[in-house]
């Protein structure tokens, strides 16, 4: 097992201290007044830094009075986003850890797109429509580089561009990933941007939401919008960034929405309001307000127009909150894009720090469990002694496991499984066999009471003396029930033998799951015994069906004590049908028989008839006590055999066979194994990487 790094699961506090404690004395300062959106900015920025002898890069054309949109946590925060990068290309959410992320999500035309390119500082798609159509990672880095480095990666490719082309570049990338028409794809698209002046941040942009669809668009693109959307922001280590348009009544926005249905509190939500400059009324009262509770707070900007270029859109939107008689009420700590940029490095570095600790537990655990699974699958066989050995250790378990589920009556192995106690549900089986054969037609005596005989009577008539009843009629009577039956034992054998072979067949899967040849070769194995079994077990009752017509004797003296308990009747029977009584009561066979039809008789045939039906009534119960008996002893020592002889023997008749490809065919490894081994083994080295990255990292901030 791997232990937990606990030094390493405090060190991610720090750095959220101190973040808390900055954001703290901001808050004063702009109580105080003292936070301005003009060149000031760039001292609070710079009083943020976590580097002491870090210095406040200059703008490209020297002018101090508009800050650069960069991030003073360079040195700092840019290895974490590092790390964080190599945790999102690991790939490590399908591990089922989260990576703390910032989720841009807006209504469609409500200045998405515009707010990511202030911040980069480059061109993005444009045009009617959805134009973000996959989810779009941009990974901003400030670099003093002379010109811009932009790489794209995609579906395990990287293509570099550069400004004046990336719009393109990631339109050709898109149309590959969501095709050609309007359609949108889940599959991401990541930017690289190393740029002077652009603030150290991670964002996900995703598609603009939107109800209509249009012309190219599938006709449930809402939906898929949707559900790309909440696939996103649920995971609570996410910064929902809600781009709102000031055009907008807040309300009504379907991002906010969408976004309180993860985030009620609204504490991971901090919103951009776009278009300040298109519609100031109310803005200040909006954003003042908060009715749709956004905890992080808002931000409102004024976005590039036409071909302005990024440094002059700044100092006219800092024109704009400052000289504005509406705009110039919002409090300065709450506009223009640099305060965006600082706010959101402050909400990555506080989402990050808080979120480490608790991801290494997560890959931790995630890891020990993955190597707990991996370790518990069986290990390759190298060589015909390792097979040898692999297939005598498993029949031994499937023998065992059937001896004490079968003969014994023991379920340890299977305790909530009832289906296999199997004693006990043969025995149910047995029971119902029984109840079934007593239950039937040829077993029911009062109905149309002495007339089967009557008829048989005159049927054998035979010239003799008048008092002996003829055999015959007695065989005929016996054929005649027995033949009536002969049906339901088959039955039965068939259904016993259903059941057993989904027992032995479940047996032998359990313990031959890892081997896919050894479990192909003793399934068939299986299922071809128990085939020939059962039709032995026909063949066995069929036997004594065809003995039972044929031969009617028994030594069991129950017949004869019950023959003579019900002849005891005989007078009292002869006596109602005589004297008109429409049923009589007969001791040991039944209360209320219908006698009414008997009058025509006369008392002779009465007699014979009577003692006819006494008899196939005692001898009746024997036939099929016997049945039962016999059919319950072959079962039982057929399992027996089944056991302890025969499926051994058939296994390994099967598994030496040319046909099956003899001991050498267990080297191999099933398919659905070796998928298994190598998804463990891939999961594991993914994970182990993981914690390295975050062990690596927690160890920096903690000498921070």
């Amino acid at each position: 097992m791997i232990p937990h790094n606990s030094h390493l699961l405090s060190t991610g506090s720090n750095l959220f201290s101190l973040i808390c404690k900055t954001l703290n004395s901001q808050k004063k300062q702009r109580q105080m007044g003292k936070y301005t959106a003009d060149g000031c900015i760039n001292e609070k920025l710079s009083s943020l830094s976590l580097d002491p002898d870090h210095h406040q890069p200059q703008t490209s054309n020297g002018d101090n009075n508009v800050p650069p949109i960069v991030s003073f946590y360079n040195e700092k925060i840019r290895p974490i986003l590092d790390a964080v990068e190599n945790l999102r290309r690991l790939n490590i959410t399908k591990e089922g850890i989260q990576i703390p992320s910032i989720v841009v999500v807006g209504d469609q035309s409500s200045g998405k797109s515009s707010v990511m390119e202030s911040l980069a500082g480059i061109s993005l798609p444009r045009g009617q429509g959805i134009c973000t159509r996959v989810p779009l990672i941009m990974r901003l880095q400030h670099h003093p580089v002379a010109e811009p480095e932009l790489l794209l990666e995609y579906m395990d490719k990287a293509v570099s561009t550069d400004e004046e082309h990336v719009s393109d570049a990631i339109n050709t990338a898109t149309e590959e990933l969501a095709g050609k028409s309007k359609g949108i794809s889940n599959t991401p698209l990541t930017l690289f941007v190393k740029k002077n002046g652009v603030p150290d941040l991670t964002m996900v942009d995703l598609p603009g939401i939107t109800r209509v669809p249009i012309h190219g668009q599938p006709e449930d693109i809402y939906d898929q919008i949707k559900e790309m959307i909440m696939e996103y922001i649920k995971p609570e280590e996410t910064i929902i960034l809600n781009v709102l348009s000031a055009t907008q009544d807040f309300t009504t926005c379907e991002s906010i929405r969408m976004s309180q249905s993860v985030d009620r509190t609204g504490l991971r939500t901090l919103a951009v309001v776009t278009k300040a400059d298109k519609s100031p009324e109310g803005l200040h009262e909006k954003v003042t307000a908060d009715d749709v509770n956004i905890g992080l707070g808002y931000v409102c900007v004024r976005n590039r127009i036409n071909d302005e270029s990024y440094e002059d859109a700044r100092k006219e939107e800092a024109v704009l909150f400052q000289n504005h008689p509406l705009l110039s009420k919002i409090d300065k700590s709450m506009v223009g894009i640099p305060v965006l940029a600082q706010r959101l490095v402050e909400l990555q570095a506080l989402i990050i720090s808080r979120t480490l600790p608790e991801m290494l537990r997560k890959i931790n655990e995630k890891l020990n469990c993955q190597l707990s699974e991996l370790e518990s699958l069986p290990k390759n066989l190298n060589s015909p002694a390792d097979a040898m050995a692999a297939f005598m250790h498993i029949t031994g378990l499937v023998k065992e496991s059937l001896r004490k589920i079968l003969i014994r009556g023991e379920f340890d192995e299977y305790p909530e499984d009832k289906n296999m106690h199997c004693t006990a549900r043969l025995v149910e089986m047995l029971n119902d066999y029984s109840d079934d054969l007593d239950g039937c037609p040829e077993s029911n005596h009062e109905e149309n009471f002495l007339e089967d005989e009557i008829m048989l009577l005159e049927e054998a008539k035979w010239i003799g003396l008048p008092n002996f009843m003829p055999r015959t009629a007695f065989l005929a009577l016996l054929q005649n029930k027995v033949t009536g039956i002969s049906s339901r034992p088959i039955q039965f054998i068939d259904d016993v033998w259903d059941y057993l072979e989904k027992v032995v067949i479940q047996v032998i899967n359990r313990h031959s799951e890892h081997y896919y040849q050894l479990q192909r070769c003793t399934c068939r194995s299986g299922e071809n015994l128990i085939a020939r079994m059962r039709e032995h077990s026909k063949k066995h009752v069929k036997e004594a069906i065809e003995m039972e017509k044929w031969t009617d004797y028994t030594c069991n003296p129950q017949y004869m004590a019950e023959y003579n308990s019900l002849m005891a009747n005989q007078s009292s029977l002869v006596e109602s049908v005589r004297d008109g009584d429409e049923a009589v009561n007969i001791d040991g066979l039944g209360e209320s028989i219908e006698i009414d039809h008997l009058r025509q008789y006369e008392a002779q045939v009465l007699n014979q008839a009577y003692d006819m039906k006494m008899r196939m009534i005692s001898y009746w119960r024997i036939v099929l006590g016997r049945l039962i008996d016999t059919t319950a002893l072959h079962l039982q020592f057929s399992i027996n055999n089944l056991v302890n002889r025969e499926l051994e023997k058939e296994i390994t008749s099967c598994f030496m066979s040319p046909s099956f490809g003899g001991i050498e065919s267990l080297l191999e490894e099933s398919p659905c194994m070796a998928g298994k081994r190598a998804m463990l083994s891939r999961s594991v080295e993914v994970l182990r990487e993981s914690k390295e990255v975050v062990s690596n990292i927690m160890d920096r901030i903690s000498g921070y």
